[in-house]
């Protein structure tokens, strides 16, 4: 973009200038326009590159853009009504050019060192792996909690259908014996076979009772394991053979042994010893 400004330049200085004066002499102050704007720009690199600034080159730089836009705009202005258009088009060019010079700056004070790059990518790729692996463990987890869901849900139902046959025969068994305690027949039936007890008064036979029962006492537990001595026994058992047992075959012979203990503590103090 600034060479093609240079030529815009150059080109409408030799004619604008020529009418008027030699084109060979147009020819050299246009050179020296673009020369003038090419050294600033040439000087404002160098300084750039060793890593400086300085506010007047960079000054007279735009200065010269300013000045290149100007000669396209007059010239522009003055030129016949069809080309107007086309001429205020590409004076714009110069000013771009320089902005564009300026923006490249910014982006070499912000520039990063290959290896700074691949570190940052590195550490990008590593937080979009935790963030799959944490995921994909929160899929497994639900998936998990549905499957266990579902089959507690499953064996309720069948507990509950066992549940409402067994209450239904029970029901039907209670429905027939009270029917046959208050049918005529059945009831002299069964008081000729009960013996009596007062003279002249007839027994009656009555149900027996379907009520709530007497509570039977629960067998007496043995004390609870400390952790200390839970972990202790899981060890043990975990060690008896080489190489050391899984935890489900630690469990059967924990179990086996005698000991009582709930499978989250037992768990627990697998992961512990383990």
């Amino acid at each position: 973009m600034t060479a093609v400004s240079m030529v815009l330049t150059l080109a409408v200085v030799v004619m604008w200038l020529g009418e008027a004066m030699p084109k060979s002499v147009a020819l050299v102050v246009g050179l020296g326009l673009d020369g003038g704007w090419l050294a600033t720009l040439a000087y404002e690199r160098r300084l750039a590159a060793q890593g400086d600034h300085s506010t007047p080159v960079t000054v007279v730089g735009w200065v010269f853009g300013a000045a290149a836009t100007g000669v396209l705009v007059t010239h522009a202005l003055m030129a016949d009504k069809d080309s107007i258009g086309a001429w205020l088009a590409v004076s714009w060019l110069p000013l771009a050019a320089k902005a564009l010079w300026l923006v490249h700056g910014l982006w070499e004070r912000t520039a990063l060192t290959p290896d700074v790059l691949d570190a940052i990518q590195g550490i990008q790729q590593e937080a979009r792996d935790e963030a799959a692996v944490a995921r994909a463990r929160l899929r497994s987890d639900a998936a998990t909690e549905e499957t266990r869901l579902t089959a507690v849900t499953q064996a309720g139902a069948r507990v509950a259908h066992v549940q409402a046959k067994t209450a239904e025969a029970l029901a039907e068994a209670w429905s027939t014996l009270e029917k046959a305690r208050q049918g005529e027949d059945t009831s002299r039936a069964l008081t000729s076979v009960t013996s009596r007890v007062t003279p002249d008064v007839t027994p009656r036979w009555e149900l027996p009772v379907w009520g709530p029962s007497e509570a039977v006492p629960a067998l007496e537990s043995g004390p609870a394991l400390t952790d200390e001595a839970l972990d202790v026994l899981v060890d043990e058992i975990r060690h008896s053979e080489v190489p050391a047992l899984s935890y489900r075959e630690m469990a059967a012979r924990f179990r086996t042994a005698g000991h009582s203990a709930s499978e989250v503590r037992l768990r627990a103090a697998w992961k512990r010893v383990a």
